[in-house]
């Protein structure tokens, strides 16, 4: 791997990404329409959900620009696991463990990454399962977390079933109610990608995202301030149907 990092001379200089990242959102605009961001749609894949043990050993990205898929423009990288012993979970995400042991570990990827999301938003689902392993790993390695603003599509989903479709189904870490990114896609009639892979899951959850942010303007929800109050009022309206 030593050819990957004589390309990246800002490597050695990986705290400073993360203190440039956080300075680029010290002053976060969020009156712009969700039309005037550009965004990161990511996933990652993990060997568990166990925040203190497990591992990312993939992580997926595609960029949204003016509302549209750069399909030029992804992210898609194996991680090498620091516990080799972890490449069980590869029997879910069909990953072979010669292929988690050729990739470059977490270190050599991370900062790739961070220099992909830049000054974009980062969209996901269930996304604070996927930031809270980034940020455990750029806290390790890079002595800080990532500050670009996240939007989940599985509470803007929720948004969008509660203020568009009048009905409210389920509470925010509920998956019966339908908000499964596979479940959801095959209800709302999108384009269906292989899950258990990262880019594929990051595609999928960009065609969501999309056809969320298009319904939601029929009410009025069309700045990042709009969606967040109306993410706040679903969330409140979870905690009292569960009785919270």
């Amino acid at each position: 791997m030593a050819g990957i990092l004589s390309k990246i001379p800002w490597f050695q200089r990986a705290d400073e990404l993360i203190s440039t990242n956080n300075h680029r959102f010290r002053n976060f605009d969020e009156e712009k329409k969700l039309s005037e961001y550009d965004y990161v749609v990511y996933d990652t894949e993990l060997t568990g959900l166990d925040r203190k043990k497990d591992e990312i050993i993939s992580i997926g990205a595609v960029r949204i620009r003016g509302l549209q898929i750069d399909l030029g423009e992804t992210f898609h990288y194996y991680v090498r696991p620091q516990n080799l012993d972890h490449t069980k979970a590869t029997l879910i995400h069909k990953i072979t463990p010669e292929q988690l042991k050729a990739a470059p570990p977490l270190a050599e990827v991370l900062p790739l990454f961070l220099k992909f999301i830049e000054s974009d938003l980062l969209v996901g689902h269930y996304i604070w399962i996927d930031t809270t392993f980034l940020n455990r790993a750029t806290k390790r390695l890079f002595n800080g977390i990532v500050a670009n603003p996240n939007l989940d599509t599985m509470r803007m989903a929720q948004i969008y079933k509660r203020k568009v479709l009048g009905n409210f189904h389920g509470s925010y870490q509920s998956e019966s109610g339908g908000y499964n990114l596979q479940k959801l896609s095959i209800e709302l009639n999108l384009p269906f990608f292989e899950a258990h892979d990262a880019l594929e899951d990051a595609l999928q959850t960009a065609y969501l995202f999309l056809f969320l942010v298009k319904k939601l303007e029929a009410v009025d929800i069309t700045t990042m301030s709009q969606l967040l109050r109306a993410g706040k009022e679903v969330n409140w309206a979870a905690m009292k149907t569960d009785g919270v």
